[in-house]
């Protein structure tokens, strides 16, 4: 499923500065009239929505050149509008996983990690149990994640190279406290997508990336 195809269908905001926001969410820097064409509405409502979500403090514009002529304004989301898709429970877990290192020690804390990560790939390769290229794999995967609220979806890149995009992290509070939850993530990844298939990291949310994407290519 693409990231077109992901904010029609599985994200369903009913109101036109909620398709904004989540258009911002899947896309990036967007103008008005790049919102208004996707929204299927006029560069000049999109410009008014956004207007109205900068007075609430959710984006903000940023001027970048275009050639000749006026810089073109791009419109992103801020902190807090990048707040209006929360990470899951995210104090309490931190809280939680803070006391099972300080109480328990790091090793408990890894082995927790550990049990999640074997879990979870059990999960995975059950789900794909039928696939038999990696492009159903990887399109299946994306499928698995965005129903955990990861905003997830295959792409092909320009070279025909698969990518899996992730534009919303619903753990990043406790992947930002213990990096070992993006590294199990990872992991998964390589073993459920098969022998020879190579998994690289090349944008991170974590790392302050606006979306986590998966470079994936099969051995030659």
């Amino acid at each position: 499923m693409s990231s077109d195809e992901l904010e029609k269908q599985d994200w369903s905001p009913r109101s036109a500065a909620e398709r904004i926001l989540m258009a911002l969410k899947m896309h990036g820097a967007l103008t008005s009239a790049e919102l208004g064409a996707r929204l299927g509405t006029t560069g000049e409502a999109a410009r008014q929505q956004l207007v109205k979500l900068a007075e609430d403090g959710l984006v903000a514009d940023e001027r970048k050149p275009a050639g000749r002529g006026r810089p073109a304004v791009h419109w992103h989301l801020t902190e807090k509008g990048q707040a209006r898709f929360p990470d899951t429970h995210a104090a309490l877990t931190v809280d939680i996983l803070r006391s099972i290192s300080g109480v328990l020690g790091e090793d408990a804390l890894d082995r927790i990690i550990h049990a999640r990560e074997a879990t979870t790939q059990a999960l995975y390769e059950e789900a794909m149990a039928d696939c038999v290229t990696l492009g159903d794999r990887v399109g299946k995967l994306a499928e698995l994640r965005n129903a955990e609220g990861y905003m997830a979806a295959a792409e092909k890149g320009e070279d025909g190279e698969l990518r899996l995009v992730e534009n919303h992290c619903p753990i990043c509070a406790a992947a930002t406290f213990c990096q070992g939850f993006c590294r199990a993530e990872k992991a998964v990844f390589e073993n459920v997508l098969g022998d020879g298939v190579s998994v690289e990291r090349v944008e991170h949310i974590v790392g302050g990336g606006r979306r986590c994407t998966y470079v994936i290519r099969e051995a030659t």
